[in-house]
Order: C-alpha cells, then structure tokens, then sequence
C-alpha cells in the first residue's frame, strides 16, 4: 500500500522564520510591493517562481492571486500591490508574532494566547470573530485560519493591511479563506 504524504507537516526547524511588523510586513514581504520586489524579496527564500493562478472580482477591485505552492504562501494583489498574506499550515515559513509562532499550530491554543492578549489591551479594541468562528486580532492584522492536517487542523494565518480592517471578510476574495 502506498501512503501519500499531502499532510506532512514541515518542523518549525524545517521553515524559513520570519517575524511578522503588523500591518507593515509579513517576514522579507512589505504591504503595497509590487510584483518585481516581491520576487526580489524572496529569492532569498526560495528559487520557486510565483504562479499567478486567478483573477477575482471583489468589491470595487480585481484581486489577484500568487502562489508559491511547494514555499506555503498565497499571496493577494489589489491593483498589483501586496495585499494579503496567506502561509500555508503545512510548508509555509513559521511567522511569529510578540514571539509566538503562528503557522501550524493547534488553532485553540493560539486562540487562547490571543483572547489572554487582549484581556491586556484597551478592551474590545483586539479580538474579533468572522464566519464559522475564525478568530482575528485587530491589533496583528492577522486572521487565524485552519488547515487541515490529517485529522487535525492547524493554524493557516491571513496578513492583511490596515486597510483591510473596514470589511475584512470581502477585502479578500472567498478562495483566501479556508473551508474547513
């Protein structure tokens, strides 16, 4: 019998480390880069070429969709600037945040870490809930969405601009969050 390997997910040791600057950058990737300092950017990363693979309508812009598929990012352009993050929970770099990992963990125990940070902070200025439950700290620009692994899910985080905090659910197209 052969066993495939879709689920193998890559130890922290195994991943680029990148620290997230929120709203900002997501490791070597500035928000509002265009697509010649993006790949500037990550040839320090990895010698995979972008595959721009979909064109969105959304809202009152075009998005369009990069993928870096064996590196674990997808990444969203809003009129050919960076505008949206996605690190896949499986091979993607390991983002960090005030110095916890955020790619590929138990989505509850990141959850909790971010409800104890907001207890912390200006109340009802830090956590907030889309569809299904989805956590996301408005403080990050992060989303903490899931992947499945196996029988688990694990933690698939969305970087967003600041601008993206007005309607967060449709800054993005649908395909960028998970369906888990």
């Amino acid at each position: 019998m052969v066993m495939f390997t879709w689920w193998d997910v890559l130890a922290d040791e195994q991943r680029a480390r990148w620290t997230l600057d929120p709203f900002v950058s997501v490791g070597p990737l500035r928000f509002g880069m265009g697509p010649g300092e993006f790949s500037a950017a990550l040839s320090d990363h990895t010698a995979e070429s972008q595959r721009h693979t979909h064109r969105y309508p959304v809202a009152d812009a075009v998005i369009t969709e990069g993928d870096y598929r064996d590196f674990g990012l997808k990444l969203y352009y809003r009129e050919e600037r960076l505008a949206g993050v996605v690190v896949d929970a499986l091979c993607g770099p390991q983002v960090s945040a005030d110095g916890v990992a955020l790619v590929g963990r138990v989505a509850s125990a990141l959850e909790r870490w971010m409800v104890d940070r907001a207890k912390a902070r200006e109340p009802h200025s830090e956590l907030s809930y889309l569809e299904a439950g989805v956590p996301g700290s408005d403080s990050l620009g992060v989303v903490i969405d899931v992947q499945q692994a196996g029988d688990s899910l694990l933690t698939r985080p969305v970087f967003i601009p600041s601008e993206a905090m007005d309607d967060l659910p449709h800054f993005l197209p649908k395909e960028a969050w998970s369906v888990c």
